[in-house]
């Protein structure tokens, strides 16, 4: 094997073949818009206390946000409970329209057998073509954007973005 392709693969096995991604913010579940969410909330942290799994932490501007690279969103609703504003809609259903997508680093579209993405999802909504013979695909339809997945990818290939709205779909 040439010394190029044999850094080029460290690099990737490393995580240092992928470009530093875009930082999307994601709002707890069932927040409203964001400029309506960031006008109602008090940033008195009490959906970031309320968080079992401690998925909810403090952005500098003092709203909370989810990080998927702490672990899943249970869905627990107590994030909304806590809240005494009206920052969150408990009634949206689903509570947001995240969904997983894979980038191109994906250790599987390498040749690299690695399934840690499927093992961890709830949904079961991550297929790994066998034998490392393709990049993991997520089902859309079934993935609920938990974050399970994200923390778990050795190469950061997973992150969590927002679903096209429906009526730019049909």
């Amino acid at each position: 094997m040439d010394s190029a392709r044999s850094r080029s693969r460290r690099a990737l096995l490393f995580g240092h073949a992928a470009p530093v991604p875009h930082v999307v913010v994601l709002r707890p579940p069932w927040a409203r818009p964001d400029a309506e969410f960031s006008a109602a909330c008090t940033r008195c942290d009490a959906c970031v206390r309320a968080c079992p799994p401690q998925v909810l932490v403090r952005d500098a501007d003092g709203l909370p946000r989810f990080d998927a690279r702490a672990g899943e969103c249970t869905f627990c609703g107590d994030c909304a409970a806590a809240c005494g504003s009206d920052a969150f809609l408990p009634t949206l259903d689903p509570p947001w329209t995240l969904s997983a997508h894979v980038a191109d680093t994906c250790l599987s579209a390498h040749g690299v057998v690695c399934a840690s993405c499927r093992e961890v999802c709830p949904a079961s909504a991550i297929r790994v073509p066998p034998a490392a013979r393709g990049t993991a695909v997520i089902d859309a339809d079934a993935c609920t954007g938990c974050g399970a997945c994200v923390g778990t990818c050795p190469v950061d290939a997973l992150s969590l973005h927002h679903a096209p709205a429906m009526e730019a779909i049909a």
